[in-house]
């Protein structure tokens, strides 16, 4: 496609929406954008929004850790981690210093599911932010040194958590033992078996295979004009060869329908983590937004049910949370907390009876109108700035979505009645006795107690995996 036929193409792509940021009645909408693809297949999406002189980029690469080879979880972030480290004509100090000289923030990293370039520079530098992402991405030097350097610090991290606080580790183990067999199991990160098992050779195939101009999603907000930075955009990414293989897909997980326990020995720890979860929701589920409605209440917030039961009243823990993550496929719905070792079934009780609570008596009129309140006044910041409306509409495009999933949220946030919340409820939150446990404490002094909730299988703490061994 020319140049000429592209801009043809944006001009009348995917309309415009309403123009600014703007918060009313209504809600929040979306500044107007405009869209393209590249000869290659690259997906634009391009907001010109000129309050400040800066300008915000957004890579979106489909595929993420679904493409790390199997028993080599960690190549596709280590991969991530190393295209800072050195591309094109710039060594890993120069390409350092290209960002900081201008005073401009470029990162990588990946996810279950894609992985990810952000970049931000001053309105003056955005040729130069240009070709440092298109040479990070197209020309990364995957440097012998540098990978060895990556490697360490990603097993020596992981090490670090185990021995002091092991909360930033939890999702990877409640991940691995929810979705065992899964995909969605794997740790992104990798674990520091998988590590010790990515070789240079393995990032180099990842990136012939999973990487590539096919695969990519552009969004760019700021100081530009529209008609001057598509040309740009398509000079430094239009030519880029595809990925080598095809997008990674996954089938919808199972849920756990017992209540399996997963008990990680970590002797002498003065503290139990624990970390209860099912298959949650979707990225795209229709009932998301009263999914959110009712976790805000449930654990989504300071006052919510079960801070205020497991730390306002009881003083069991510093906190108690909720949530759901959403990829393409249903994914987690987790609780989340910590308690003094002598405490851990109490506190895992209140978890359990706080949730069978909210099944069996649901939100009150005040809860509810409380949440939405709560709810439409934490939305707005969260696409304030020009990177996150750019991150904004790289996961709309990533998941099929469209203008509405922002500017109609305050209407489908204030359209969550009764009969929806009980209907979320019933479908999306699990009940007490159908949810994974996992627990990280001293397996010596909580092993007897632990055993009424479920099937107990231990492994350690020092295990160099996030799973059992199979037998």
């Amino acid at each position: 496609m020319t140049h000429r036929l592209i801009v043809r193409a944006l001009a009348s792509s995917l309309a415009l929406l309403p123009l600014a940021m703007a918060m009313g009645a209504e809600g929040v909408t979306l500044p107007a954008y405009k869209s393209a693809t590249l000869p290659n297949g690259a997906v634009v999406v391009l907001v010109e929004k000129r309050d400040t002189p800066l300008v915000a980029m957004n890579v979106t690469i489909r595929g993420g850790g679904l493409g790390d080879p199997l028993g080599k979880d960690g190549t596709g972030s280590l991969f991530a981690d190393l295209i800072q480290k050195g591309a094109g004509k710039r060594t890993a100090a120069q390409f350092a210093e290209a960002i900081e000289n201008v005073g401009g923030t470029l990162s990588a990293g990946a996810d279950t599911e894609s992985l990810g370039v952000n970049a931000k520079f001053m309105s003056r530098d955005v040729g130069l932010m240009l070709e440092l992402v298109a040479d990070a991405l197209q020309r990364p030097r995957l440097d012998a040194a540098e990978f060895e350097r990556a490697r360490r610090l990603a097993v020596q991290s992981i090490v670090a958590a185990k021995d002091s606080d092991p909360r930033a580790l939890m999702s990877s183990y409640g991940d691995a033992w929810l979705f065992r067999g899964h995909p969605y199991g794997r740790a992104v990160g990798g674990s520091e078996a998988s590590l010790a098992a990515v070789k240079l050779d393995d990032i180099k195939r990842y990136y012939a295979d999973q990487v590539g101009g096919d695969r990519l999603i552009i969004t760019v907000v700021g100081d530009f004009d529209a008609a001057t930075m598509l040309p740009m955009l398509e000079r430094s990414f239009g030519q880029w060869r595809k990925a080598g293989a095809s997008v990674p897909t996954v089938t919808a997980p199972a849920r756990v329908t017992g209540r399996p326990v997963l008990l990680v020995d970590k002797p002498g720890a003065t503290q139990t983590y624990f970390w209860l979860g099912n298959v949650g929701a979707s990225r795209t589920d229709p009932a998301r937004t009263a999914q959110s409605v009712v976790n805000t209440v449930f654990g989504g917030r300071f006052t919510s049910m079960l801070n205020t039961e497991l730390r306002i009243k009881s003083g069991l823990t510093y906190g108690a949370s909720s949530s759901f993550s959403r990829p393409s496929q249903p994914g987690t719905f987790r609780i989340g907390s910590y308690t003094e070792t002598s405490k851990t079934t109490q506190a895992i009780d209140m978890a359990l009876d706080t949730l069978a609570r909210l099944h069996k008596d649901g939100l009150d009129p005040g809860q509810l109108e409380s949440s939405q309140s709560y709810i439409l006044g934490q939305f707005p910041p969260t696409i304030e700035t020009n990177g996150q409306i750019a991150a904004r509409l790289a996961d709309m495009v990533f998941h099929g979505l469209g203008p509405e999933d922002v500017n109609e949220y305050a209407d489908r946030v204030a359209k969550v009645d009764a009969a929806a919340v009980r209907s979320t409820i019933e479908q999306s939150f699990p009940q007490p006795d159908k949810l994974a446990l996992v627990l990280i404490g001293d397996a010596a002094k909580i092993r007897d107690a632990v055993k009424k909730y479920g099937p107990v299988t231990e492994m350690k703490i020092s295990d160099p995996t996030f799973t059992p061994a199979t037998k």
